[in-house]
């Protein structure tokens, strides 16, 4: 800080003052306002830009890791809760072709179909029971041709996109034929067997998922072999209660149990193996 300086008085300036003021009769000059400090000018370092501020890293150790998982897998449809209570989720919107086949009740097809409107894809059904179908699309095209019915062997072609991804469900009874529309870039097909059957071996050798609800005994070792599953796994599929769906690749498996709203509970009725 720079020092105040003083001046002496000018012989204009009578030398006292008023009585009783020391230091009466000297005149100070004003103290020049500090200078302010010079900007700190923040040097850049080749390739890194300026020197930040410097703040405590966040690390994270090994044990800690954990604590980021997310309860559910992938963006999705959220199909039910797995063992653990966490939500299940089926992606069903890709960038690349997917199959699924379940092996099961029409119900489970059905929550997906809904559920899977409800992110915002199109549903079409390719099937030979339309009455079955009639009161889901009823419900889901309240708004806008959301979901569309057709007759086996009868679908046009459904113009996918990043935008407008599809969802193709085949309820075509224990023999599908080959369908006229095939999985696609966002547009995957979920082909519905009520049972085991000639033509299942094929298809599960297709799909890139499997879902197994409850089967006999003797179906349960075929899909066991089928889908190489533990003898655990195996004995357990045809116990298996009513919204329980086993899930499966030939590496890895999760049970997921099926819980619906009260809305689609009282369009589609409760979870059921049997149609």
């Amino acid at each position: 800080m720079a020092t105040p300086t003083t001046t002496t008085p000018s012989a204009a300036q009578p030398a006292g003052g008023p009585q009783g003021f020391p230091g009466a009769g000297r005149t100070d000059a004003p103290s020049p306002a500090p200078a302010p400090p010079a900007p700190r000018i923040r040097t850049s370092r080749f390739g890194f830009g300026l020197i930040g501020p410097r703040r405590q890293r966040h690390e994270l150790t090994p044990e800690q890791f954990e604590s980021l998982a997310l309860p559910v897998g992938d963006d999705g449809v959220v199909i039910g809760q797995d063992a653990r209570g966490q939500a299940s989720v089926l992606g069903l919107s890709r960038p690349t072709p997917f199959e699924v086949l379940l092996i099961g009740g029409v119900w489970t097809s059905q929550v997906i179909a809904l559920r899977t409107v409800g992110t915002g894809a199109r549903v079409t059904v390719e099937t030979g029971r339309q009455q079955v179908w009639t009161a889901l699309a009823q419900a889901a095209n309240s708004g806008q041709q959301c979901v569309t019915l057709h007759d086996v062997g009868r679908v046009p072609p459904q113009g996918p996109s990043v935008h407008s991804p599809v969802l193709v469900v085949r309820d075509c009874g224990m023999r599908p034929p080959r369908g006229r529309v095939s999985a696609a870039p966002w547009q995957s097909v979920l082909t519905l067997l009520p049972y085991l059957s000639p033509v299942a071996p094929r298809l599960m050798e297709s799909a890139g998922l499997v879902g197994v609800q409850r089967v006999s005994p003797d179906e349960a070792r075929q899909i066991g072999r089928a889908m190489a599953l533990p003898q655990a796994d195996v004995e357990a599929l045809s116990t298996l209660q009513d919204g329980v769906t086993l899930w499966c690749t030939r590496r890895s498996r999760v049970y997921v149990a099926t819980q619906p709203t009260d809305p689609e509970t009282g369009l589609l009725g409760g979870p059921r193996r049997m149609d």
